[in-house]
């Protein structure tokens, strides 16, 4: 089964910018969805570096997202569902150590876990 690595190289001009590598099998197309408030964003860019042998991945962050308070954007593998990254965007009033974005995490986390939990239960009828 392959293993994707994400790490973060920038946030920059309204793109959040990053790496994926694959490891433990072959180097396909890694199939990544974003999601913000349980819906997933549009215009996701994966472009396949062939000379490093990774995947740059472009997620431009919607202006309809920002607004007041903490946003959480997941970065999911959409095949196996696992969480490879998340980011957020703190927008208005911010406090330091602000608990708004680990608690905004948080939610996302148990909506996408809700989810499959009831994928699995159906699927096991």
């Amino acid at each position: 089964m392959t293993q994707l690595t994400l790490t973060k190289t920038r946030l920059f001009e309204g793109k959040w910018e990053g790496i994926v590598t694959t490891s433990g099998g072959e180097n396909h197309q890694p199939k990544i969805e974003v999601t913000h408030l349980g819906e997933a964003l549009p215009g996701i860019e994966v472009t396949e570096d062939r000379d490093k042998g990774e995947w740059q991945l472009v997620i431009p962050v919607p202006v309809t997202s920002i607004g007041e308070g903490a946003h959480v954007f997941l970065i999911q593998d959409s095949e196996t569902g696992e969480t490879l990254e998340s980011f957020s965007v703190i927008a208005g009033e911010a406090i330091a150590d602000d608990m708004r974005a680990e608690v905004e995490l948080l939610r996302e986390e148990l909506d996408m876990l809700k989810r499959a939990f009831r994928r699995h239960c159906l699927e096991t009828m």
